[in-house]
């Protein structure tokens, strides 16, 4: 059984679990189905806006599709999000990452 086949058979299982779905998106972007991945981390964001892996991510997937608005947008939320957290090191990468694509 493919990584994406078992993903999917756990998902059903739990279906609100963010690790999972995040998992599932990557698995995708892997398979060459990058649309899907950010279609499957919106809806993770728009249920559980404090995983913070998944705006880097997204931002990286919006720049693979030529959509900088998005991905800067992305980028921006994240770091916000990050900055409430505290977490330094994620607000450090999501700033890398919104100053290469703003330069």
């Amino acid at each position: 059984m493919s990584r994406l086949n078992q993903l999917l058979e756990m998902i059903k299982n739990e279906p609100n679990d963010s690790f999972l779905n995040y998992a599932l998106a990557l698995e995708y972007a892997k398979e060459g189905d990058v649309k899907k991945a950010i279609d499957l981390i919106e809806v993770l964001l728009s249920k559980d806006e404090a995983y913070l892996g998944a705006y880097y991510q997204l931002g990286k997937y919006y720049e693979e599709c030529q959509e900088s608005e998005r991905a800067i947008a992305t980028y921006r939320k994240g770091i916000a999000i990050s900055e409430k957290q505290k977490n330094i090191k994620a607000t450090s990468e999501l700033n890398a990452a919104l100053w290469m694509l703003e330069d």
